[in-house]
């Protein structure tokens, strides 16, 4: 146990985790969520996202007092940011959760205290930050640590990657970085890479925005080979018995809150410059247009042939395979888009969902028999080694595996 206190500003897919893990170190922690029925959830020790591992961490560090959730800020040593940076206009990045959890923590800021964002930011937020504090509270210029400090995890293995993975650690100066470092090494057992703010940021802009191009590539390749009539698993397989060659996989597009969306961010602030990262966000996004339209001419052509419309199965609709995850999740907006239109017989199948209040949900195994079209939108495992008789649009090459 150590007298140390902190604060974590935001209680989602990465807050809570975060929040859950420092806690376990025998550390005081409050978690900060607008939203009450979070915060009530979390208090009972109970979890409102899902994510292994995670329910019996939050219940064991809550029922030992070291973790409690609130809506209204306390004082601490630690002051954390994990809220989201949603978009405003033309995929321009909105700071206001941010600045609004700046301003949260701004009353209890005082000497001596570390602040760190976490929050995915465009490139001079901590900056910014760091200005709405000292215009406020001039007296404390010199005295407070800040920094930026990016997560990097996937879903499914948020926990493990958070204790695990290597951080890059960017403060406004030396000093920040190391205060900085000496927090994260309470349960960071990665290495703690310093930089500078700046640097930080893009950091993880740049990481998102290199797989982004990958899969663009791949999916861009998809295509092509759908009209060249060659097998684009086969192909790649293949391709990547060159030594010095890795082609990802293509899919139906790219979802979740970070390949999906942190691109944008540089393309917003360097327009001219960033090409080829903006070119690979529309061929992604293009791609999931492309899934659509196929999905439709396939209809078209079966109630032409068979004087009737076809019933169809979307298989997934999480961002990727084996999570519950709905957030920009291309499959998602597949299934949307048809539902809109209402043209189509659909069945939603999303094996990680036991239940939907927006969607009516089919289990996958009750389709055969049922269904004329199968379209494969999500290579979640329990679609693998799934047969059918039936037509089959394999856009995540789920009959591969």
């Amino acid at each position: 146990m150590t007298d140390l206190k902190v604060v974590m500003m935001g209680l989602g897919y990465i807050g809570l985790p975060t929040a859950a893990l420092i806690a376990s170190r025998g550390i005081k922690v409050q978690g900060i969520d607008v939203n009450q029925s979070v915060v009530d959830t979390i208090n009972e020790g109970k979890i409102h996202i899902v994510e292994p591992a995670l329910d019996g961490l939050v219940k064991h560090v809550v029922e030992r007092g070291l973790l409690k959730a609130s809506t209204t800020v306390d004082t601490a040593d630690v002051y954390l940011i994990a809220v989201p940076t949603p978009f405003k206009g033309d995929h321009e990045p909105d700071l206001k959760y941010v600045e609004s959890a700046t301003r949260m923590i701004l009353p209890n800021l005082k000497s001596g205290d570390l602040f760190i964002i976490e929050s995915t930011s465009p490139v001079g937020t901590t900056d910014k930050m760091a200005k709405i504090i000292f215009e406020e509270k001039p007296e404390l210029k010199g005295k407070i640590n800040i920094a930026y400090c990016p997560e990097r995890v996937l879903p499914g293995k948020v926990i493990y990657e958070l204790e695990h993975n290597d951080r890059v650690i960017g403060g406004l100066d030396e000093q920040s970085t190391k205060a900085a470092q000496d927090f994260y090494r309470h349960f960071v057992k990665g290495e703690l890479h310093a930089t500078n703010a700046k640097t930080a940021e893009m950091c993880k802009l740049v990481e998102n925005s290199s797989r982004d191009v990958s899969i663009a590539f791949a999916n861009e390749l998809s295509m092509i080979c759908d009209k060249a009539r060659i097998n684009v698993w086969e192909l790649i397989n293949l391709a990547n018995k060159h030594p010095r060659v890795n082609i990802l996989q293509p899919g139906t597009g790219v979802g979740g809150h970070c390949i999906a969306v942190d691109p944008w961010f540089i393309v917003s602030e360097f327009e001219k410059e960033a090409i080829i990262i903006r070119n690979a966000r529309e061929i992604n996004n293009y791609k999931t247009e492309w899934v659509i339209e196929k999905i439709k001419s396939t209809a078209l052509q079966f109630e032409l042939d068979n004087n009737r419309k076809p019933i169809i199965a979307l298989m997934g609709m999480a961002f990727k395979p084996d999570i519950d995850d709905l957030r920009e999740s291309p499959a998602l907006l597949v299934a949307d888009t048809l539902l809109d239109e209402g043209k189509f017989d659909l069945l939603l199948v999303e094996p990680n969902l036991e239940e939907s209040n927006k969607y009516d949900l089919t289990d996958y195994e009750a389709i055969n028999g049922k269904v004329d079209i199968v379209a494969y939108l999500v290579a979640h495992k329990e679609f693998r080694g799934f047969t059918t008789e039936i037509i089959e649009l394999d856009f995540c090459g789920v009959k591969n595996y």
